[in-house]
């Protein structure tokens, strides 16, 4: 989809914390295409990501369409690190109305046997350990704040097995960890839930994807459409707004109906075969 025209004022002066705002090449990934159009609906941003170049194209293009965001560069891997750079962030911001966990990265897909010690960890670490880094110690202000609302950036294959070792383990982890805030803290008034992309076309995937992957991801899904990193960005927007006032402890799939359809339906899509029963 192209990037949303319209504004409706839906985040005017809250204070939003994304990790992982920068995106690879010129394009536009989910980290960046949320920053984006929250910056457009009012909020002012904190982007903290480790590449300094990435996340400042992101705030160059907040800033081309009139809204505030600053770079908070920092490892989120790294838990000292991590609180350093909220720790500035904060102090900037003023507090904290919205967090977006969306770093993340599809490390550690080797088979059990073939997967070092070293890319099991690292798919623990950019998946799941930043949000709970991060989290920590942004939650007493988000306790504080008004939007009260943390989004994590998960991924169907939290959802579903794909065999690829640490990623998918540590995305369904995220879903637990968010499910887990959602009842820690629904008592103080936040709310936590998370969004599982899947399919969607980002710099990232570009990368290693050709038309032939890309023919196939768009025909196995039910709309047999290609999301993007607006479809993230809007479903984002809406689980941190006020309108999902009363949702909590979701995981919401953005995926074009990829999670919803059977295996043998996915098959006669792909053999070219009627899927209907």
């Amino acid at each position: 989809m192209p990037e949303p025209a319209a504004a409706y004022g839906r985040l005017q002066d809250w204070r939003a914390l994304v990790t992982g705002a920068g995106s690879q090449g010129d394009g536009v990934g989910t980290g960046r295409a949320i920053s984006v159009l929250f910056a457009r609906e009012g909020a002012r941003l904190a982007l903290l990501d480790r590449d300094v170049e990435r996340a400042a194209a992101t705030q160059a293009m907040i800033a081309e369409r009139g809204g505030e965001a600053r770079v908070f560069p920092a490892d989120l891997t790294q838990p000292t690190e991590a609180a350093a750079a909220v720790a500035q962030a904060l102090a900037w911001l003023g507090g904290l109305d919205v967090l977006v966990n969306n770093l993340g990265l599809g490390s550690g897909g080797a088979r059990l046997e073939e997967m070092a010690d070293a890319a099991w960890a690292q798919g623990l670490d950019l998946n799941l350990n930043s949000a709970v880094f991060v989290t920590r110690a942004a939650i007493a202000a988000l306790l504080a704040g008004q939007g009260k609302a943390v989004v994590n950036i998960a991924s169907v294959a939290g959802l579903r097995a794909h065999g690829v070792g640490a990623y998918g383990p540590a995305k369904a982890a995220l879903i637990q960890f968010t499910r887990e805030l959602a009842v820690m803290y629904g008592p103080q008034g936040l709310r936590a839930n998370a969004i599982a992309p899947g399919h969607i076309l980002t710099p990232l995937v570009e990368r290693f994807a050709g038309p032939a992957a890309r023919e196939t991801r768009r025909r196995i899904a039910p709309l047999e459409i290609e999301g993007d990193a607006w479809d993230v960005a809007q479903a984002a927007l809406f689980l941190a707004g006020p309108e999902a006032r009363f949702i909590t402890g979701a995981c919401l799939p953005v995926d074009g109906g990829v999670t919803a359809i059977a295996p043998l339906a996915a098959y006669e899509r792909l053999a070219g075969e009627s899927a209907t029963r």
